[in-house]
């Protein structure tokens, strides 16, 4: 392979490709908007470079010496590989990432996707779920919905969404007609749904371990809450979409409001890409809750 650093100077290899297309010096410099000389002279410094004489030079145009047309060829060849790999580049959407907890993903954003696609087509968002601590250079994010109990470094910016408010659901067909709501020592009586937060004893007001099921994430509690599995503990912000189409009740009027918030995170920047602008201020708007 030939070595890069030994390769042609672009500009000359773009005088001699213009040439040989036009035959002619003048037509060339009118194409790439220089002078007729800077052309001659662009494509004499790439016949020394290679040693080889690509042009016969006749009184009314050029003509391509056998090698030139050979290397004319591969070199259009490449200028139409360089402009289709800009076209593509051009035409791609911004990608912006954005890493938000598994919960959050599954109850918050991706039931929005489709009126942020509708909102922002030109933007591919990526999607991270994960609850670890992003690296934004390292990890390659743009933008975070972390819960953190340490105030966020000064390099970042942050916007809380909102609080987490546990409430304790479940499907309306687990209650059936009992009424509502029920009291702490009621709702105890009932299966209980713990996830890796364990937050019912201090909902309860109690000590010790508590008996039912345990997941590993708050979302698969809250399926098997909407399966009628039991009783489930959720940010309130979660589980707004089931509660007012049904799908579950809460039990109690009892609210456990625990830190730290939601919040959304960025580094600081004097400037932003318009793309993450534009997801940043949508999240602040369509992500946050009361």
């Amino acid at each position: 392979m030939y070595a890069r650093r030994k390769l042609p100077s672009l500009n000359a290899l773009r005088a001699f490709e213009t040439a040989g297309r036009k035959l002619n010096f003048r037509a060339a410099a009118d194409e790439l908007g220089v002078t007729q000389g800077a052309v001659a002279q662009q494509v004499r410094a790439l016949e020394e470079h290679l040693g080889v004489t690509l042009f016969q030079r006749l009184p009314r145009g050029l003509v391509l010496t056998s090698q030139g047309a050979m290397y004319l060829a591969d070199i259009g060849r490449a200028f139409d590989v360089m402009g289709e790999a800009t076209e593509q580049l051009l035409a791609s959407p911004e990608m912006v990432t954005i890493s938000v907890p598994p919960s959050f993903a599954t109850k918050l954003l991706i039931p929005r996707l489709a009126e942020l696609n509708a909102a922002f087509p030109e933007v591919e968002l990526r999607t991270v779920a994960t609850e670890a601590l992003a690296d934004f250079d390292r990890d390659q994010v743009d933008i975070v919905v972390r819960l953190s109990k340490e105030s966020f470094p000064e390099n970042l910016q942050t916007v809380v969404l909102f609080k987490q408010e546990l409430i304790a659901v479940a499907s309306p067909y687990l209650v059936a007609d009992q009424a509502r709501p029920f009291t702490l020592e009621q709702l105890q009586g009932l299966p209980l749904l713990h996830d890796s937060h364990q937050q019912w004893p201090a909902f309860l007001g109690v000590r010790g371990k508590l008996p039912g099921a345990v997941f590993n994430q708050t979302t698969l509690a809250l399926d098997a809450a909407l399966a009628g599995q039991g009783v489930a503990l959720a940010c309130r912000a979660f589980v707004a979409a089931d509660l007012s189409a049904g799908r579950l009740v809460q039990l109690t009027d009892t609210v456990l409001t625990i830190d730290p918030p939601y919040s959304l995170v960025r580094k600081r920047s004097s400037s932003y890409r318009k793309a993450v602008e534009d997801i940043w201020q949508w999240c602040t708007q369509r992500l946050s809750f009361e």
